[in-house]
């Protein structure tokens, strides 16, 4: 066995241990860390098929962002568990009835239908400077420019759409009127008040006469 099956056997064991105890866990906060094991692991042999930028999105955007926010969400909510569990035991045998269903079909799809390893060879090894981020970032700006276009603009409509719906807006909210501002004269805005000066009891006349003095000077 080589070094490479032995480090790709190890991720792929840490990385279903992990699985196991994220749907296992009773503590919520111990099962987004059971995650973020499992990004990693997954991370790690995405980077054994020389996927590097899968690999580092995975540990930036789900790892750096998305588990964080999950994880000040469970924190933040209060979430009664027990009543998450019930019927758990009743509906058990039909999930694992369907879960070994589900593995004999994928597991005969990969063995003898169109993607079994015996159809496609081994994937030659690449040179050292090779770059994944390079090649897909050349692929993705010249054979599939439009479409990858096409679907930041739909996300960005996304956003948009889900901004305006969960926005309801402050009361008294403070906003910016252009035309008022440009209308503005000094009229309307300046008013000049005179005001006569307040001679305190304490202040002597000597020095009354010399605040006096200072003004005019």
């Amino acid at each position: 066995m080589t070094f490479q099956a032995i480090v790709f056997y190890s991720f792929a064991a840490w990385l279903i241990f992990a699985a196991i105890m994220v749907i296992s866990s009773k503590n919520s906060v111990k099962a987004a860390l059971f995650l973020v094991l499992t990004f990693a692991s997954a991370s790690a042999i995405w980077l054994l098929l020389e996927a590097e930028f899968l690999a580092i999105s995975l540990i930036v955007v789900y790892v750096g962002a998305v588990m964080v926010l999950l994880l000040f969400v469970v924190m933040m909510l209060d979430v009664d568990y027990a009543a998450l569990r019930q019927g758990f035991v009743k509906k058990l045998p039909i999930a694992l009835i369907i879960a070994i269903a589900f593995f004999v079909v994928l597991y005969s799809f990969l063995t003898h239908g169109e993607f079994s390893a015996e159809k496609f060879a081994e994937p030659a090894a690449k040179a050292a400077d090779y770059s994944n981020i390079k090649a897909l970032g050349r692929v993705i700006y010249t054979e599939y420019f439009i479409a990858f276009e096409i679907a930041a603009v739909i996300l960005l409509v996304a956003i948009i759409a889900a901004i305006s719906l969960t926005f309801r807006g402050r009361r008294n909210r403070k906003s910016q009127n252009i035309s008022k501002q440009l209308a503005a004269n000094k009229k309307n805005r300046l008013k000049i008040v005179k005001v006569d000066p307040v001679v305190s009891a304490n202040e002597t006349s000597d020095e009354l006469a010399v605040n006096q003095s200072e003004k005019q000077s």
